[in-house]
């Protein structure tokens, strides 16, 4: 009988781990609709507010506030993608973003203008640094990769732009449907709960995800000022990016930092170095420290208090144990899943000490 009892639970144990595996696989087959249905979730929590606007402000019906809803978002996008694809067509040849020999080809000259400024002539240095090939061992690749990486994202979107568009339109016109899906999964005496969690949940990211848009507006418009004042060339473009690039905590505006000192200074090349390329980048990048000042001090303590409610520290904790399991995108979905997380232990959990403390505030 006991030999009986082990046979059957190793012969459990194994059906499980093959269910798990048949899952797992199923889902990395259908990734491409996990994706999506991702970026519809996202999107619809981005456009709720408005949504709710629209029906208890302005009194319109569900159906039209959706509609409407999703008419600007997709104009918003349009509208970004009509302002930088023509720029970068036509722009391309000149752009140091996309003519990576050409950038390397300014960054060696900046280099000898900054050795013939500070006065390093020795033939020793200049021999030992061709002799390594450092320069022609620099990959530059990163920036167009990033810069292909993103047109390739909107480019692989707009393939599934109408999946991406019906399954939004659903989950903004019917926000229990998700909710609905995910009960299926719970107990009876549960729902309730769950339910609580969801519509707390739903609100908190809401927040959270737009708080993230006005962030990149901001430093958008704060970077896109300064190199205009400076007469950099495609201000734009490299303000987007380094804007966008403040995406990835604490690393994407290091990033972002050298992008815009690298391009300011290669885009004034055969002016004078001392009176014109170095205050020049001096000024641009005092204009980026005072962006990322704002964006430290103002946006994201308003985002994280008035969204997400957890402490910087706590942020700053989630965002590094993230980064270390999942990488650059587990810093991204650090938080938002921190935040659903806490909500479900507070309505769950709420009488466990910890649990309590993390979710005073929430």
């Amino acid at each position: 009988m006991k030999s009986k009892t082990i046979a059957e639970g190793i012969v459990k144990a194994i059906g499980i781990l093959l269910g798990l595996a048949l899952l797992l696989y199923f889902l990395y087959k259908i990734q491409a609709v996990l994706v999506y249905i991702a970026i519809a979730a996202v999107v619809s929590l981005i456009g709720r507010p408005i949504v709710l606007f629209l029906r208890r402000k302005l009194k319109f019906h569900n159906a039209l506030a959706v509609i409407v809803t999703m008419l600007l978002l997709v104009g918003i996008l349009v509208g970004l993608i009509s302002l930088f694809i023509p720029l970068l067509v036509q722009q391309g040849q000149n752009l140091s973003l996309l003519d990576i020999d050409k950038l390397q080809g300014n960054v060696e000259d900046l280099y000898r203008e900054v050795i013939d400024y500070f006065g390093i002539t020795t033939i020793d240095i200049e021999q030992s640094i061709k002799d390594s090939k450092v320069f022609a061992n620099l990959d530059f690749g990163f920036i167009p990769n990033f810069l292909n990486s993103f047109i390739g994202v909107l480019g692989s979107l707009s393939i599934g732009l109408f999946s991406v568009l019906f399954i939004m339109f659903f989950f903004l016109k019917d926000s229990k449907l998700f909710e609905d899906g995910l009960l299926v999964f719970v107990p009876d005496n549960k729902e309730g709960r769950l339910k609580k969690s969801i519509v707390t949940i739903k609100d908190l990211l809401s927040r959270y995800f737009v708080g993230l848009v006005f962030q990149i507006l901001i430093l958008f418009i704060i970077y896109t000022i300064v190199l205009l004042i400076f007469g950099i060339e495609n201000a734009v473009v490299i303000a987007f990016l380094c804007a966008l690039l403040n995406l990835i905590p604490y690393v994407g505006p290091i990033i972002g930092g050298i992008l815009m000192l690298v391009l300011t200074m290669t885009s004034n090349l055969g002016a004078d170095f001392s009176s014109v390329i170095l205050p020049k980048t001096i000024y641009v990048m005092i204009g980026f420290v005072i962006g990322q000042l704002v964006d430290n001090f103002f946006s994201q303590p308003f985002i994280f208090s008035s969204s997400v409610k957890s402490h910087p520290l706590e942020i700053f904790l989630v965002i590094i144990i993230g980064g270390l399991l999942f990488g650059v995108t587990g810093m991204i979905i650090a938080v938002p899943g921190y935040t659903a997380i806490k909500v479900i232990l507070k309505e769950f959990l709420a009488e466990n000490k910890i649990v309590k403390s993390l979710t005073k505030n929430l």
